[in-house]
């Protein structure tokens, strides 16, 4: 399982972080800062995402055009994301290719120029993307979901923003929020494949060894989950609901009994859920749980589409398979079980250079170190079924839940009675 990895950091506080896997043909590269959407004021909404577009939309010696003919005459592949906590500017090529996309990575994050009539042109594009979200309901019970739990707090913010701030911001704005967030000490870079590190730092440290420090960014305040209930009515033939509770923050001591709770809950073909709402009663085809951490708080839960005169029993049937982690410890073959399936799900990631690269990245940004796979399986190895109900007895015995409904629903006491 052990890969050479590598780690090296700048004068200025970027590091580089690397690890070389000779079993393949291809180096993943991911140009990293620590800065997402909750980071943004209310005014800013959608910024830390509108810059993740306008990154590939050309620089001081390549355009638009020519940034992507030139992936494209490598046979590569580049993207980018925004998350509530970091933003990733990544690529992928063959070894062979390796300079190429360093030099083509470090300029779009270096150099991208902002161009105004860039930004013109690719807020109507954010627009179609937020609309694109809305029109699916599956993305859309996320969304607001989130809001539902987290009420005013950023975290239940949209990650792409509001029309009305995408269609007000200007390239000025665009690159001031640029200089004031992407800070060298919030910056990483990492890459995973078959890679030498030496030769890999040599290519971008004295490109990002440029970048001058700034003046910090303001701390994060922590949220608070509340218990409610929100619908939002749509013309659909199914009832889409997601009930939310609390979760655990990213770093949470006790996140490896967390995961395997809510795969034991609804996170495959024989979790709890699947089999009972699924496969017993045959309430619904999509039914899964599913677990939003952050590095200080956590949202979880289970999602599930359905008719809508199956919405009430679903949700009760999702309340009460909660119920019963705090009441009844888990079987000696199911917590076996979990375990293997995420061990496998674990250890077959592990063979992808673009999960390495991005396994670099996150232990680096949450525990300022890398975390060996050696490590994460003795850890998944020690969960017992006592430590499970304890947790679920901390999580769920005395919180309340928010619930979610997408589709054909219009009155919000129908559900509230719901225990």
């Amino acid at each position: 399982m052990a890969h050479a990895a590598n780690k090296t950091v700048l004068k200025n506080g970027i590091r580089i972080l690397t690890e070389t896997m000779p079993h393949t043909r291809s180096v993943s590269m991911g140009v990293w800062v620590d800065v997402g959407a909750r980071d943004e004021s209310e005014s800013e909404q959608g910024l830390s995402h509108f810059i993740e577009h306008m990154i590939f939309k050309g620089t001081e010696k390549r355009s638009a055009f020519q940034i992507a003919k030139e992936f494209d005459a490598i046979g590569g592949y580049t993207n980018a994301f925004t998350s509530m906590e970091n933003t990733c500017y990544h690529a992928k090529v063959l070894d062979s290719h390796m300079e190429t996309m360093a030099d083509i990575l470090s300029d779009i994050f270096l150099n991208s120029v902002f161009d105004e009539q860039e930004v013109e042109r690719e807020r109507t594009v954010i627009v179609q993307e937020i609309g694109m979200v809305e029109d699916s309901p599956d993305e859309y019970l996320h969304l607001l979901a989130g809001k539902t739990y987290w009420g005013d707090h950023p975290l239940g913010r949209s990650v792409l923003g509001t029309r009305e701030n995408i269609l007000s911001f200007g390239a000025e704005q665009i690159k001031a929020f640029f200089r004031r967030f992407y800070q060298p000490e919030h910056i990483i870079v990492s890459a995973a494949g078959n890679l030498n590190a030496e030769r890999f730092v040599d290519l971008v440290a004295h490109r990002f060894g440029a970048v001058k420090a700034g003046g910090g960014l303001p701390s994060r305040r922590p949220p608070t989950g509340r218990s409610r209930v929100e619908l939002c009515t749509k013309d659909l033939e199914q009832t889409h609901l997601c009930v939310a509770t609390r979760g655990l923050p990213i770093t949470d001591p006790e996140r490896y009994a967390f995961s395997l709770m809510s795969t034991i809950l609804g996170g495959n073909m024989s979790s709890r859920l699947f089999q009972d709402i699924r496969e017993r009663r045959g309430l619904a085809y999509s039914v899964y749980s599913f677990s939003h951490a952050y590095i200080d708080s956590g949202m979880s839960g289970a999602c599930a589409a359905v008719d809508p005169k199956n919405a009430r029993e679903s949700i009760r049937l999702i309340l009460k398979a909660l119920r019963a982690l705090n009441e009844v410890p888990v079987s000696d073959t199911e917590l076996r079980d979990a375990k293997e399936y995420t061990k496998g799900n674990l250890l077959l990631a592990s063979e992808s250079n673009d999960n390495q690269m991005v396994r670099l990245a996150q232990n680096e940004f949450h525990f300022g170190r890398r975390v060996p796979l050696e490590e994460v399986v003795e850890k998944i190895e020690s969960v017992t079924a006592d430590a499970i109900r304890n947790l679920a007895l901390r999580l769920f015995k005395h919180q309340g839940t928010a619930l979610t409904l997408v589709g054909p629903v219009s009155d919000a006491s129908y559900f509230e009675s719901l225990e």
